[in-house]
């Protein structure tokens, strides 16, 4: 579904990714870890367009960024960021139906949606469908980032370390929560951490990242035993 080939990108005179790599076949959970500034957002960004390589290519279904419609190819992937990045003016039932509002659909359609969804992030719609984000925990804001990323039912979930700025307990709630919506749903997903335990709960495939170049790219049980000082810190740091 998703393909980087041989991507590199710099800024002026610095590098920040060395030729990347990699595929993300349809269904796939693969997490991209790696310490600040290590390249992992920059790559996550390029695959909805927000950064073009300066060499290689980066291939969604079949086509380059380069050649998409850029607002025809970010509607057909959900992003979600840290602290949910929800209007402030708007209620949840009108974050959550946007994408599905300007593609057009039924107001009775985006109604129906909205509710299916929150009942699914474990929110009920009729205590929260009228409430503004600065009513809402950093929880609550989260889930509701997600239901906003799936509104559209997009084949491809992009997350930029949605959950790093929630309390632990709610942290590994949600995440279990989102780990069965993308096993029941059947999602493709990119998704950005520095959290190593993160990465082993939600990934099908790790891919470490270290100043700009992919150290490792393996399963949770392979990652266990990848070799490199880097893949070994990140094992240390689960305990």
């Amino acid at each position: 579904m998703i393909e980087f080939r041989d991507v590199s990108y710099r800024i002026g005179e610095k590098q920040i990714l060395f030729h990347l790599s990699l595929q993300v076949e349809v269904g796939e959970r693969l997490v991209l870890l790696g310490r600040s500034g290590s390249g992992k957002t920059t790559a996550l960004k390029m695959v909805n367009g927000l950064i073009q390589a300066t060499e290689g290519a980066v291939i969604v279904e079949g086509r380059p960024t380069t050649e998409w419609d850029l607002v025809r190819l970010r509607r057909r992937i959900g992003y979600v960021i840290q602290e949910a990045g929800l209007f402030p003016h708007f209620t949840v039932a009108q974050n959550v139906g946007l994408v599905p509002r300007l593609e057009g659909a039924p107001p009775a359609v985006i109604d129906a949606r909205v509710r299916e969804l929150l009942d699914m992030v474990d929110l009920p719609p009729d205590q929260f469908l009228h409430r503004y984000p600065r009513e809402l925990s950093g929880g609550q804001r989260q889930r509701v980032g997600v239901a906003r990323a799936l509104a559209a039912d997009p084949p491809l979930l992009l997350l930029d370390e949605p959950f790093g700025a929630l309390d632990p307990a709610t942290r590994h709630e949600i995440q279990r929560q989102f780990l069965d919506i993308c096993q029941r749903l059947r999602k493709t997903v990119i998704f950005v951490t520095h959290d190593a335990r993160e990465a082993m709960l939600i990934a099908t495939r790790i891919g470490l990242l270290r100043e700009g170049k992919l150290e490792a790219l393996e399963p949770p049980a392979e990652f266990m035993n990848a070799g490199g000082a880097e893949a070994e810190a990140f094992r240390a740091s689960l305990g």
